[in-house]
């Protein structure tokens, strides 16, 4: 399904930020939140370049795109970055990989996790967005994690995002949820 997936070197790297749906600027407290982070992954929706420039400005970054990057949607003076996201990213650490997807590509909400398992038996854990819902599936591997919108479409309580703190033997998540900022 997913014949050449570019790879990112986050191998040196120990606090991971992970970030969807942001579908334009990404909250002011994520990039906050996420300033400690040695990498960052968007797992999709960015919207427009300046999502992507907000994480590059505290960390390398890997991106793909997700079902609303597209050229209608982005501005014309944009399209260069749009075309330069991959559909599937792996990021290789040091005990192991993380594929990131946006989701999409897998509509049935309810099999979604364990399409994605099945698609990805290798990784450690599979990132992606599409739903704007915070999930952290930690059951069985790989992890399948979404860090929710972390912009102001759907929130769904707030603009929220994950760190994924890596260490050669232990991995562990936590979440950052922010409430809703007034419109």
């Amino acid at each position: 399904m997913f014949d050449e997936i570019p790879e990112f070197d986050a191998s040196s790297c120990r606090r991971i930020g992970l970030v969807s749906d942001s579908h334009g600027p990404i909250d002011g407290r994520i990039v906050e939140a996420l300033k400690h982070c040695d990498f960052m992954i968007h797992a999709g929706d960015l919207g427009r370049s300046a999502a992507l420039n907000a994480l590059h400005q505290v960390a390398p970054t890997a991106a793909v795109s997700g079902n609303n990057d597209t050229t209608d949607r982005w501005p014309a003076n944009e399209l260069e970055c749009l075309q330069a996201l991959p559909l599937v990213a792996r990021v290789s650490l040091k005990a192991g990989y993380i594929i990131v997807i946006h989701g999409h590509q897998f509509p049935q909400a309810k099999k979604r996790h364990q399409q994605l398992r099945d698609q990805f038996p290798d990784a450690m854990a599979v990132v992606y967005g599409h739903s704007h819902r915070l999930v952290t599936d930690l059951e069985r591997s790989p992890w399948v994690l979404n860090p929710g919108a972390c912009g102001r479409a759907r929130t769904f309580g707030g603009p929220s995002c994950l760190i994924l703190e890596c260490e050669s033997s232990r991995w562990e998540v936590s979440h950052v949820r922010f409430a809703q900022a007034p419109r």
